[in-house]
């Protein structure tokens, strides 16, 4: 019966070991994620270069780039990220990979016009080492009523 019961025990244990480090992950995530915005909002593709997969691909309302297409986007200002109000966030991870959705209203300025657009966007993730890159950027335009499942 002790054995039994302390094994219950370990194991109980365990279980928030692991919870308490997949909600760590998660808040790594959505820090990056949040500091990825912030970035993209300062130009600062020194940052943005770091963070991004030399595969990564970006997928907005008028085409899909790759990496080096975004970065020369950010750092010339066809589109300035000037702010993007996050309103909801969701993680789900699994394994090496994580992806990241935020609804978020994005204040942009595009080929000189100022937009201000709805989008929930989906990051995918994948963790090298102690790091994680952005595999994958994606677009899709909602409307502000729209909620990310949990």
């Amino acid at each position: 019966m002790k054995s039994t019961i302390l094994t219950f025990v370990f194991a109980l244990f365990f279980i928030q070991i692991a919870m308490a480090q997949q909600s760590n992950e998660e808040q790594t995530l959505i820090k990056l994620s949040n500091d990825k915005w912030q970035w993209m909002s300062d130009k600062d593709v020194t940052k943005l270069d770091a963070l991004f997969d030399a595969k990564s691909k970006f997928v907005h309302m008028s085409g899909t780039w790759k990496k080096d297409e975004e970065l020369d986007i950010i750092k010339t200002g066809r589109i300035w990220y000037k702010k993007a109000t996050v309103k909801d966030t969701a993680v789900e991870i699994s394994g090496n990979t994580a992806v990241v959705w935020n609804r978020i209203t994005l204040d942009a300025v595009v080929r000189e016009q100022v937009a201000v657009t709805e989008f929930t966007v989906t990051e995918v993730y994948q963790k090298n080492g102690q790091d994680w890159k952005l595999l994958a950027l994606t677009f899709s335009s909602v409307r502000d009523t729209h909620q990310i499942k949990h």
